[in-house]
C-alpha cells in the first residue's frame, strides 16, 4: 500500500467547504494516525473528485470516522447516533459535519431522507452499513439502510476498508494504541442497472450483497467475514 505523503485536510479536489472545526479535527487526526499510527492509505484515486459520494466502511472501533476523514481527500459527513447530541456535545459535534440518527421508527427515516438529500447537494457522506461495531472485527452482515439511500439519491458508491482500527481502540477499550492502520479506498460499487428500479426488498438485498462483496474486496481474508 502507498501511504499518504500529506494530510488528507489539503485543499479538496471539488474545493467543497468545510467547517473549520472539521478541518482542524481531521488534520489533527491525520497527525496522529500518520505518526503515531503508521497509518497508510491506498485507492484515493477511486473517490470522485465531484459530487454526491456514499463512502461505506466495515466498523469496528469508535475511531473509525475519524479514520475515514483524515484519509479522504474531500470533506466528509456522518451519522452518529443522537445521543451523543446533547448540550454542549451536540453543537461541537455538528461542526464536525455529524448528524444526529436515532435507531428505528420516525427518527431513523428522518436521517434517511437527510442523507439522500446530502447526497444529493454533491456531498461526501460516510455510513458504516453493518449498523453496529463488529465485536470480533470481521465483517457482519450488512442492513439494506445504506443500499436504501444509494438508491434513493441516484449516488456512486465507494467502499472503505478499515485494517487495525480495532487494535488501536479495542471493543472495550478506553486508549489509543500504537498498532499499525491500513485504510484502503476500493473503486464504485456497480449499481447503475438497478438506478430507477422500485426499492422492493429485492432490489435493496441485491444492492446489499453487492455492498458486501465490495468491501470483502478492500478487506483482508481475515476480516472479510463469511
Amino acid at each position: 500500500m502507498s501511504e499518504i505523503n500529506q494530510p488528507a485536510n489539503a485543499t479538496p479536489p471539488s474545493r467543497e467547504p468545510a467547517a473549520p472545526l472539521f478541518l482542524f479535527g481531521r488534520f489533527l487526526s491525520w497527525l496522529i494516525f500518520r505518526c503515531y499510527n503508521r497509518m497508510e492509505v491506498a485507492g484515493q484515486k477511486n473517490l470522485p473528485p465531484h459530487g454526491g459520494v456514499l463512502l461505506i466502511a466495515n466498523h469496528t472501533s469508535y475511531v473509525d470516522p475519524p479514520i475515514v476523514g483524515a484519509a479522504t481527500p474531500r470533506p466528509v459527513h456522518f451519522m452518529a447516533k443522537a445521543e451523543l447530541f446533547f448540550f454542549p456535545l451536540g453543537a461541537i459535534i455538528r461542526r464536525t459535519h455529524a448528524f444526529p440518527v436515532k435507531r428505528g421508527g420516525a427518527g431513523n427515516r428522518e436521517a434517511l431522507r437527510t442523507a439522500v438529500r446530502m447526497l444529493k447537494e454533491g456531498k461526501v457522506l460516510l455510513i458504516f452499513p453493518e449498523g453496529t461495531r463488529s465485536p470480533t472485527g470481521a465483517l457482519i452482515p450488512l442492513e439494506q439502510g445504506a443500499a436504501f439511500v444509494a438508491l434513493s439519491a441516484g449516488t456512486q458508491v465507494v467502499p472503505v476498508g478499515l485494517d487495525g482500527a480495532d487494535k488501536i481502540l479495542p471493543y472495550h477499550g478506553h486508549f489509543l494504541r500504537p498498532a499499525k492502520l491500513r485504510v484502503r479506498i476500493g473503486p464504485p460499487v456497480a449499481l447503475d442497472d438497478l438506478r430507477g428500479e422500485r426499492l422492493t426488498r429485492d432490489v435493496l438485498q441485491t444492492a446489499t450483497d453487492r455492498m458486501t462483496e465490495a468491501l470483502r474486496g478492500v478487506l483482508p481474508a481475515e476480516r472479510q467475514g463469511n
